[in-house]
């Protein structure tokens, strides 16, 4: 059986940053899934499903109701392997035609304070596991680390 696009990745040599993971037809569009890998894979502990679980509720929020993009999300949600979160967005894109929108969703996510949208028994099937201000440093960490002054060894997969 043939690997998948994501096994084939050296996550040896991969360090946190944004990838475009694939890009799929679909009818006469292109499907763009991206990689937003936060934490060193192997490397450092994997984050925690808690702060994963908020900050899908916060991003999600943040995405679906942005002016320009709004329209285009497919899907955030975090990867099994609990270093990162996969986008997918209608359109072919390039990892740089994101990174204002991911600086301005980890900005909602680190600066948010109030009650987690969605973070209810009526509207989560979990809706008690989740941590903000730990979902909160760690999206202050990946825009000081990565997204505030990305450079090209962040934007494509290693050999």
């Amino acid at each position: 059986m043939q690997k998948i696009t994501s096994f084939t990745i050296d996550h040896i040599k991969l360090i946190p940053g944004v990838y475009v993971s694939r890009k799929d037809p679909v009818g006469n569009s292109i499907v763009t899934t991206f990689d937003l890998r936060m934490t060193n894979p192997n490397e450092e502990p994997v984050m925690n499903n808690a702060e994963i679980h908020a900050m899908e509720h916060l991003g999600a929020t943040f995405l679906r109701n942005h002016p320009d993009f709004g329209a285009k999300i497919i899907y955030f949600g975090p990867m099994g392997c609990r270093t990162g979160f996969y986008l997918l967005l209608a359109g072919d894109y390039e990892s740089t035609d994101i990174i204002n929108l991911l600086t301005e969703m980890y900005e909602f996510v680190r600066d948010f304070e109030g009650e987690i949208p969605g973070a209810s028994a009526k509207d989560c099937g979990n809706y008690l596991d989740m941590n903000l201000p730990m979902a909160k440093w760690l999206a202050k960490r990946y825009l000081d680390e990565v997204l505030y002054n990305i450079t090209e060894d962040r934007l494509v997969y290693p050999e």
